[in-house]
């Protein structure tokens, strides 16, 4: 009546350490506007796309969601099916915040299928991102001016008067 503990060998310490030491395939990728910066990270999975947490469909804010979905809705959901993309974002405000991350899908997609499928079906989807929108691909590299004095922002001056 007594009970056999299962003792862990030393091959099976190696065998787990093996299965942690072989990842599924991956990219990460950022995409920047004004001070907003996405990290997307891209592995192979089943099409889910979240960001910070959350799906698409529940980002804010609401009207522009269709600049998030654009990546998706101009290369189809059929490029994205084989792919999991969890974005982090932060910085910025909710505008340049939508901008990065929109940045971030689109340059980790093309990043995970130069890196493993191949060139051509990146060449054609980094045609198509970049027929539509640059900046779907490329960062804007615009920035606030800093505010000088003697006016209220960076370029206008306080009105002078002479009386």
């Amino acid at each position: 009546n007594t009970i056999i503990h299962h003792v862990p060998l030393f091959s099976d310490f190696l065998r787990e350490a093996n299965m942690a030491a072989t990842p599924r395939p991956s990219v990460q990728v950022f995409g920047r506007k004004k001070t907003a910066t996405a990290v997307a990270h891209c592995a192979q999975g089943n099409g889910i796309i979240k960001v910070n947490g959350k799906p698409l469909s529940l980002m804010e804010p609401q009207p522009l969601r269709y600049k998030l979905e654009e990546p998706i809705l101009l290369l189809g959901r059929e490029k994205f099916k084989g792919v999991d993309i969890r974005v982090r974002v932060r910085g910025g405000g909710h505008v340049s915040q939508v901008y990065a991350i929109r940045q971030a899908i689109s340059k980790s997609l093309v990043a995970y299928y130069q890196k493993y499928v191949d060139e051509a079906s990146k060449k054609e989807i980094k045609d198509i991102l970049l027929t539509f929108d640059r900046t779907l691909l490329v960062a804007d590299p615009r920035r606030a001016e800093p505010k000088k004095f003697g006016g209220p922002g960076a370029r206008a001056r306080y009105q002078k008067s002479y009386r």
